[in-house]
């Protein structure tokens, strides 16, 4: 138990590291956390112009679910500590401790983590974020619509267990992260992908 406290502790840590606005110093933007959604997230720093800022922060949030599983797996975790440990990251994003527990949407962590547990379920995931991202261009329907579909993959290949199980808990956790956006989206008000801050 102690051992798991550390690979949780590890994941968690790692998760809290807040891309966005360690990109946005880097490249001289503004704080994503002073325009747009006000999320610290990949879509809002899209929000700058700054396409390069935007996907390194993609790749870095991704990124460290995928890392805090690989170390947990090198340092001798089991399948079940791997996979929570992946869940920490996520939590980690989410209310990372680094910004005073108010992170992102969690989901390029989630895609990162879902590649650490399942590299096919990842893929079909990222398929849909990405088709639904480009026909609606709404980030944020994207990743509802892929939040709905990746817990029935993992079902699917892996059936009830640890891996179903923390990607369920991700997913429903994304929803809800998502709630101001699917009101917006209902009431037509929701940010296009690509939209510059005012």
């Amino acid at each position: 138990m102690e051992t798991l406290f550390i690979y949780l502790a590890l994941g968690y840590l790692i998760g809290s590291l807040p891309f966005a606005v360690i990109v946005s110093k880097a490249f001289g933007l503004a704080d994503p956390r002073s325009f747009g959604s006000g999320n610290p997230g990949a879509t809002n720093v899209l929000r700058t112009g700054n396409k390069a800022a935007a996907v390194l922060t993609l790749l870095g949030d991704a990124a460290k679910g995928w890392v805090a599983m690989f170390l947990a797996a090198k340092v001798g975790a089991d399948g079940t500590a791997v996979a929570l440990t992946g869940l920490a990251a996520f939590l980690g994003h989410l209310f990372p401790v680094f910004l005073k527990f108010k992170g992102g949407k969690g989901v390029a962590t989630a895609i990162g983590v879902l590649i650490g547990l399942d590299g096919w379920v990842a893929l079909l995931t990222a398929l849909t974020w990405l088709v639904t991202a480009v026909v609606t261009r709404y980030s944020s329907l994207a990743a509802i619509i892929a939040a709905c579909v990746a817990p029935t993959l993992a079902l699917s290949n892996h059936g009830i267990g640890a891996v179903s199980i923390v990607v369920g808990v991700m997913c429903l956790l994304l929803i809800v992260r998502h709630k101001a956006n699917i009101v917006r989206l209902v009431e037509g008000t929701e940010g296009r992908i690509g939209k510059k801050k005012a």
